[in-house]
């Protein structure tokens, strides 16, 4: 099992918490514990909305479970129907599952069987549990800040490494059928995942105006290798699909087909490069000069292929029209990433990774 930050981060704002508790000499510190674990969350931002909307809701859960207890007593069929309430006014006002669990957990405090006072033992709870959410907040922000920007370029550079791999070797009849199922399934996966590291990412804020405009470009250059990858994923899927096909047409046209493949791909693969600062910002020729496509000659010929085969006719022009878009979504991220370095030379991307040799 990897020990993530968010785990480290838990235990020491969990820990943090107590030994202040303990330290003020707050009764029950559990009570603080928990919540420093509840609000802990994947990033700055979140985890300041967090905070305040938790105070919220313990402040709710305080307040009726007093008003219950002054008025109805603590029979557990009234816990449980102040609990219902809680969580639905919870709900009506969009709160997450978290801070949920942490208003019922605010309810049971106050709730309990106690000789002390009602206002002042609920104080003391409300005050234990805010001290729980403070303390995880700085916490959050002190220890171990994530590092989404490298963290999201890596994820997209290995999902993309393995697509094209994939995308070779199946052109190639290499690939095993039930592994290539496998792995794209895997693939779609991995999407997800990428897709909230972006989100996390997005959140992200930058507080210095210099580096804002920056940000903002390496979000629109994020969100376009994303689309770019989705391309070729759908690519590969594709071929897996007509890989049956692809065998029937004639061999002219499978090297065709094959050889424009192989321009996107190196085209796909220079841009992570050039996204690396592994290759020359000032290029002699770009990357649309070097991999023209010919697509369209490829339909053309993909038509006159199966003009003498009625039954079987156009069969395979969804997979030239994924070609297509894959392309256009290359040449796309080609124009954001040159106009990124051409505006913000001094500033680096600054993904540092290595890479596999490119196979020629």
């Amino acid at each position: 099992m990897k020990l993530g930050a968010r785990m480290l981060k838990t235990g020491i704002a969990v820990s943090v918490a107590l030994y202040i508790a303990t330290l003020i000499g707050l009764p029950s510190a559990t009570y603080t514990g928990i919540a420093a674990a509840f609000a802990i969350q994947p990033n700055i931002f979140r985890s300041f909305q967090t905070m305040f909307e938790q105070i919220y809701a313990n402040i709710l859960g305080v307040i009726f479970a007093a008003v219950v207890v002054f008025t109805l007593g603590n029979d557990p069929i009234i816990i449980g129907i102040t609990t219902i309430i809680v969580i639905g006014v919870c709900m009506y006002l969009k709160m997450n599952e978290n801070t949920i669990s942490l208003a019922i957990i605010a309810v049971l405090a106050v709730m309990e069987s106690t000789e002390m006072m009602l206002f002042n033992f609920a104080g003391l709870r409300l005050f234990s549990l805010t001290l729980g959410i403070v303390t995880a907040f700085f916490v959050n922000m002190l220890f171990f800040p994530p590092k989404y920007e490298l963290r999201l370029f890596k994820q997209i550079d290995q999902m993309t490494a393995d697509i094209l791999q994939w995308l070779r070797i199946s052109t190639r009849h290499l690939s095993d059928d039930p592994a290539l199922k496998g792995e794209i399934d895997r693939l779609d996966k991995e999407i997800t995942y990428i897709d909230n590291t972006y989100s996390l990412y997005s959140e992200e804020r930058i507080y210095r105006r210099k580096s804002r405009v920056p940000k903002m470009r390496k979000l629109v250059i994020f969100r376009q290798m994303i689309v770019t990858s989705k391309k070729s994923l759908e690519t590969l899927r594709a071929f897996y699909q007509y890989d049956d096909k692809i065998d029937t047409i004639p061999k002219e046209f499978q090297q065709v087909l094959f050889d424009e493949l192989d321009k996107i791909i190196y085209s796909h693969e220079r841009l992570l490069l050039s996204a690396m600062g592994k290759i020359k910002k000032n290029q002699t020729k770009s990357v649309e000069d070097i991999t023209t496509p010919r697509i369209p000659h490829l339909v053309d010929t993909l038509i006159k292929v199966y003009e003498k085969n009625e039954t079987e006719r156009l069969s395979l022009l969804p997979l030239a029209s994924r070609l297509l878009e894959y392309h256009k979504e290359i040449l796309h991220l080609q124009k954001l990433l040159y106009s990124y370095q051409k505006f913000h030379e001094n500033i680096n991307l600054n993904f540092k990774k290595r890479r596999r040799r490119i196979v020629p």
